[in-house]
């Protein structure tokens, strides 16, 4: 089940799957968190989170309306493959619509990037390398 959470709830596993475990959770808030209009959603099963996401509202190059950054997915590794990063990405797609945000973006990893083909991303830009975490592309789907 997919539901809003506080930034708080999802630092443990922001720290967990996207820094291996080496910082403080603390250490692990993203500029933009608490932004007006930024949200983030976790994915249940039964009482334990499975899987994480922030949105941030911010625009990217050269695209017009209202853009979202998409920040720290992350799944726990038990839980991957199951379709639950899936079903958040979708229900924050359907929240954003009603809120008429024109578009999404993200740095997607390399390694993560069949995932967001699949939601309906492209990539918008060459490879880049993020210092200490590896190759990423600038991923992007309308939403309307």
């Amino acid at each position: 089940m997919v539901k809003f959470i506080k930034v708080e709830e999802l630092l443990p596993i922001r720290n967990e799957v996207l820094r291996e475990g080496k910082l403080t959770n603390e250490e692990c808030i993203f500029s933009g968190d608490e932004l007006e209009g930024a949200f983030h959603l976790g994915y249940y099963i039964g009482d334990e989170l499975a899987c994480v996401a922030s949105f941030h509202p911010k625009g990217y190059g050269e695209f017009h309306g209202t853009g979202y950054q998409l920040r720290g997915m992350a799944t726990i590794e038990k839980y991957r493959g199951k379709g639950y990063g899936n079903q958040l990405l979708n229900f924050a797609i359907v929240y954003l619509r009603g809120q008429k945000a024109n578009y999404m973006w993200c740095n997607a990893r390399k390694l993560a990037s069949g995932f967001y083909l699949n939601m309906g991303f492209e990539i918008v830009s060459p490879e880049f390398e993020i210092a200490g975490i590896g190759p990423h592309y600038v991923m992007y789907v309308k939403i309307r």
